[in-house]
């Protein structure tokens, strides 16, 4: 792929490089490869259970069982890939930034995204969760935002991924005047959001034992397109949608495969009086 040979020779990043690999890797099962792209698949109305390629069954090589493999070997074989614990995983966007800024690095957050940020971190710790882990955005305004709500999570691990830069995910339907990126840019950030897609969005590893909570802060393009892909609604369908600065939005994927959406852009708590 462009990207991944693009990403390789401009000395991107050891973690987001290896992100990559195991994302294209995802899928193949069984000695046989199921796909190597990193496009999105197409919707067909019907639950798919195996999005995520993560189905006990797809974890087996099946290629290797025969009919002198007794049925008690290979439901032993399908319990070992099969998830225990539920991920909840609520997706952040950064608080408001400076739009003025020339580089990244000058996109720091207003005196209003810092406040906001505040609120955040205090409403995910009103939840009274215990808190796995944060990812952020290796761009400013999701760090600065990241460095705050993480006051209200002490203790809470934090690491950052540069596969959850802001970019252009697929081309919209309906397209919009206002968003019209070059059409190098879908094909390069595209590639980048759909590996953070299957990166970070699955069910739990089997050998993961309790209920997880996870924070991921990062940027709204990314979060909607998360969002498509995790109900299997088109993801070209991710411009329709409106995510606030600091909103939160909040995934369940359960040890099953099924996802809930119990939030999208929560926001109403940043304007209470």
């Amino acid at each position: 792929m462009m990207f991944l040979r693009r990403a390789l020779l401009a000395g991107g990043s050891a973690a987001a490089t290896a992100a990559l690999l195991a994302a294209v890797a995802v899928g193949k099962s069984g000695g046989k490869s199921e796909t190597d792209s990193l496009t999105p698949p197409v919707t067909t109305g019907k639950w798919d259970r195996n999005w995520d390629r993560r189905e006990p069954v797809s974890m087996v090589n099946l290629q290797k069982i025969n009919g002198e493999t007794g049925e008690e070997e290979l439901n032993a074989k399908l319990t070992k890939h099969k998830a225990k614990a539920t991920r909840h995983i609520f997706l952040i966007r950064h608080s408001q930034y400076r739009l003025d800024g020339k580089t990244d690095e000058e996109r720091v957050l207003t005196s209003l995204g810092r406040e906001q940020a505040e609120l955040t971190g205090r409403r995910l710790a009103s939840l009274g969760l215990k808190y796995t882990r944060i990812v952020h955005s290796s761009m400013t305004r999701a760090k600065e935002t990241t460095e705050i709500i993480s006051k209200f999570l002490p203790g809470v691990k934090k690491s950052s991924s540069d596969l959850l830069r802001e970019g252009a995910p697929i081309r919209p339907d309906p397209p919009v005047c206002h968003w019209k990126p070059d059409v190098e840019q879908y094909y390069e950030d595209g590639a980048r959001i759909e590996a953070a897609f299957r990166n970070f969005i699955h069910r739990a590893d089997p050998k993961q034992e309790e209920d997880s909570y996870e924070v991921i802060v990062c940027h709204a393009n990314v979060i909607r397109y998360m969002v498509c892909r995790a109900l299997q609604i088109p993801p070209e369908a991710w411009l329709r949608m409106s995510l606030n600065n600091g909103s939160i939005s909040y995934l369940v994927v359960r040890p099953t495969g099924n996802v809930c959406l119990r939030m999208f852009g929560d926001s109403g708590w940043l304007y209470a009086s």
